[in-house]
C-alpha cells in the first residue's frame, strides 16, 4: 500500500501459499512508518487469538508485535497452559509491563520534541544572524549611496553657485559696455 517513498502497511492474516499481496484470511491492522513515532493500529485480540492458533508472523510483523506486546502476552498466557501462572498473575505482569512501556515511549517522544525544539531555535537563532549581517551590509551601502548623494550635490551646489557669480560679474561690464 502507500506510494512511492511514502510506505504504508496492513498488517493481514495470510495462507502461505497465496501470493504475497493476494488474497487474505483478515485484516489485523496497519502500520504507517513514516510518522514519529511509527503509528501502529492492530487489533490485540485478534493477534493474540491467532498467534495461539499457530500463525506465523514474518520477521517485521514479529517485530510489530513484540513492540505492541502481543507475543509478551501470548509467553504469559503459555505459563498458564503449563499451570505455572494464573490469569490474573498474566494480567497484573502484564499491565505493569504496558505501563512501563508507555513512560518509555512518552519519554523518547518527549525527548524528541525537545531536540526538534532546539533545532528550531538554533536554525532561527542562525537565521536571524544571517539577516542581521545583511541589514549591517544594506546598510552599510546606503550610507556610502547616501554620502556619495551628499557629495555630489555638494559638488552640484557649488558648481551652480560658480557660474552664477561669474554670470553676475560679466552683466555689469556688459552694461558698462553698451553705455
Amino acid at each position: 500500500m502507500g506510494k512511492k517513498g511514502r510506505p504504508f502497511y496492513h498488517i493481514v492474516i495470510a495462507d502461505g501459499r497465496a501470493p504475497r499481496d493476494g488474497r487474505f484470511i483478515e485484516k489485523l491492522g496497519t502500520y504507517n512508518p513514516l510518522t514519529r513515532p511509527a503509528d501502529i493500529q492492530i487489533d490485540f485480540d485478534r493477534a493474540l487469538y491467532w498467534l495461539q492458533c499457530g500463525a506465523q508472523p514474518s520477521e517485521t510483523v514479529k517485530a510489530i508485535l513484540s513492540y505492541k506486546g502481543v507475543l509478551y502476552k501470548h509467553h504469559l498466557v503459555k505459563g498458564v497452559a503449563k499451570g505455572a501462572l494464573s490469569m490474573d498473575q498474566v494480567e497484573s505482569k502484564f499491565t505493569e509491563w504496558l505501563e512501563s512501556k508507555e513512560a518509555r515511549i512518552r519519554s523518547k517522544k518527549n525527548e524528541f520534541d525537545l531536540g526538534l525544539k532546539t533545532e528550531q531555535k538554533k536554525k532561527l537563532e542562525q537565521e536571524s544572524k544571517v539577516n542581521q549581517a545583511r541589514n549591517e551590509a544594506l546598510a552599510k551601502k546606503y550610507a556610502k549611496e547616501a554620502a556619495a548623494e551628499a557629495a555630489a550635490a555638494e559638488e552640484e551646489a557649488l558648481t551652480e553657485e560658480a557660474p552664477q557669480g561669474e554670470t553676475a560679474a560679466e552683466e555689469p561690464a556688459a552694461e558698462a559696455s553698451e553705455a
